[in-house]
């Protein structure tokens, strides 16, 4: 058996707990020693073979070496395969930040996360700080619109749209039974979006812990800090486009451009793996490479 001596200091009046695990007993103080050189007295407290006090005031008090190794979150699909060999796919019960420039494939890796939860059946949100989202591309990206929830939040100021999309949020998690909840700020200026208190960032971790809701926050920066579990910095690399067309294929098309226009089809993105708070290991810098093209590329 294990013991524990609890030292109460009469001045500051707060408890101090050292385990000692190789001695079965702790050896009851004599008086002398209890009062010797002024010391306060101290209590004999011993810890059960379960690891828990057997003190009634620590009852709720379990020694450190019986404390459970907190399980890995489940993991689910991003809807990009390349993204999901990076990162293992997006955590449930944990916030996960996408933050890049604007044409850094934001967009394209938000659609692709809630067309693979709607997949799954799930219902899920999007909460839009700016209004940006467009239907037909959701669509074409695979959303299943039905399944899919849009809180619009695009008010005149950028700071009344942020006050939205807090409240929204705290709602949303409040009330649960969403497989993904995504907050879109790429839209929002950042030193708007860097106003967000990293107290509030804690508190949707918190909320979000232990059910199976996918938060994911976009971004153009990093802005909660150390309460994303995953954080992912995304940038454009290059853009795929159509060259000069003949004047043939300028007749037999339905829209006439000039000869010296190219046609833009997609862009190749890079995903690097910034932070991941998964596993017990410093996760090493990690880059790839993925393809976005546009709905009428075909």
């Amino acid at each position: 058996m294990s013991s524990a001596v609890v030292s109460t200091s009469a001045a500051q009046g707060r408890p101090f707990v050292s385990i000692k695990e190789d001695a079965d007993v702790c050896p009851q103080p004599s008086g002398a020693e209890l009062f010797s050189e002024g010391r306060p007295p101290q209590r004999v407290v011993s810890v059960t073979s379960s690891g828990t006090f057997s003190d009634a005031r620590l009852a709720g008090v379990t020694s450190a070496s019986r404390l459970a190794v907190r399980p890995a979150p489940e993991m689910v699909s991003s809807g990009i395969a390349a993204m999901d060999a990076l990162t293992g796919g997006l955590p449930r019960g944990c916030l996960t930040e996408i933050c890049g420039p604007a044409s850094s494939g934001r967009t394209t890796l938000l659609l692709a996360a809630l067309a693979a939860a709607t997949r799954r059946g799930e219902c899920c949100v999007l909460v839009d700080a700016s209004d940006a989202l467009d239907p037909q591309s959701a669509a074409a990206a695979g959303v299943e619109l039905g399944r899919l929830l849009w809180v619009r939040c695009g008010e005149n100021s950028p700071e009344k749209s942020l006050e939205q999309l807090l409240r929204a949020t705290d709602l949303l998690l409040e009330s649960g039974g969403f497989g993904m909840i995504a907050l879109d700020l790429g839209d929002l200026p950042p030193q708007t979006a860097r106003r967000i208190p990293l107290t509030t960032w804690f508190r949707f971790r918190r909320a979000v812990e232990h059910t199976p809701t996918v938060l994911l926050a976009v971004e153009r920066q990093s802005i909660a800090g150390s309460c994303s579990s995953l954080l992912i910095k995304l940038g454009a690399m290059k853009s795929a486009s159509r060259g000069e067309r003949t004047s043939e294929q300028l007749a037999n098309s339905q829209f006439l451009l000039p000869t010296h226009a190219q046609l833009l089809t997609g862009l190749e993105i890079t995903a690097e793996l910034v932070r991941s708070r998964l596993d017990r290991k410093p996760v090493r810098s990690a880059e790839i490479t993925f393809a976005s093209k546009t709905a009428w590329a075909g």
